[in-house]
């Protein structure tokens, strides 16, 4: 087994859900795939038809504004699950775009392989309610915090929970995800204490 495919197969079993016969099989169906940086695993547009697993790297997710401005909303690093997930659910056109900002390695499943799995194996769909779940959680934190705290406590959330971003993400990104203009993420910045 090529190292990258253990740390998914570390990430599965943290789950406590799978028997080492499933995780065998997740892996069988899995392709490697390489993101080169300002590559992207989808565009606007598209129907999303696969799930990937981040072995390395860095994406961000954003969308276009009424009036085309993009707004980043979402970052993903490795050791994570990755997909535009209401186009993956429903079939629709995505209406984001997923772009990496490094060089990004994933472990690739198509949609045809995670529905053969979710019917051969209850374990699989308790898998993959419980990764649902934590994405809605994630999402309705985020959506807490832009409607509910200032910047400042925005930026202070980052700074305890990901200052990873704080050093691998380029500043534009970052304010259109805190949902700050640059000069006002400058003076935020310029206030915190490293």
């Amino acid at each position: 087994m090529i190292p990258i495919e253990n740390t998914l197969k570390t990430y599965l079993e943290a789950f406590n859900i799978l028997d080492s016969m499933e995780i065998q099989a997740f892996l069988s169906l899995v392709e490697k795939k390489t993101i080169e940086k300002g590559g992207f695993f989808i565009k606007e547009g598209k129907i999303c038809n696969e799930v990937a697993f981040i072995t390395s790297g860095l994406l961000r997710s954003f969308y276009y504004s009424s009036t085309l401005e993009e707004v980043t909303y979402c970052f993903s690093f490795s050791n994570s699950f990755l997909a535009a997930y209401s186009s993956f659910i429903s079939g629709a056109a995505t209406a984001e775009n997923i772009e990496a900002l490094t060089e990004v390695e994933i472990l690739s499943i198509s949609k045809a392989s995670v529905i053969d799995l979710q019917e051969s194996s209850q374990n699989w769909l308790k898998f993959f309610k419980v990764i649902a779940e934590q994405e809605y959680i994630k999402m309705e934190k985020r959506i807490f915090l832009l409607q509910k705290e200032t910047a400042e406590r925005r930026y202070h959330d980052l700074m305890e929970n990901q200052p990873d971003l704080l050093q691998k993400i380029p500043l534009n990104y970052l304010s259109s995800y805190l949902g700050i203009t640059q000069r006002h993420l400058s003076r935020i910045r310029k206030s915190f204490v490293y």
